[in-house]
């Protein structure tokens, strides 16, 4: 089965990413191994995609809440631990000493 986003196919996990994004995730995280010129000039390029869309960290957290929210509700869903009968937490005066 394959997966279009618009007219762009998505393969991977990344895919999805970029095409949520409408930049590549290196840009913003970069790339093991770069280049202090490289890093300047991705920086730079980032710099100019914010200036030209300032929304994008909103979405980007949006979309980010969506993910988590569809696909790991239990992370959201805490449930408090119940300690053994007859188990005591330790004396905090007792550990000082």
């Amino acid at each position: 089965m394959r997966t279009y986003i618009g007219r762009q196919q998505a393969i991977s996990a990344g895919d999805f990413v970029e095409l949520a994004l409408g930049t590549p995730v290196e840009l913003w995280l970069g790339v093991e191994g770069e280049t202090d010129e490289e890093r300047v000039a991705r920086q730079e390029a980032a710099r100019d995609i914010l200036a030209e869309n300032p929304g994008l960290p909103d979405d980007v957290a949006r979309i980010a809440a969506e993910v988590i929210e569809a696909h790991a509700p239990e992370l959201f869903n805490v449930v408090p631990l119940i300690r053994p009968a007859g188990r005591r937490r330790p004396s905090r005066k007792g550990a000082a000493a």
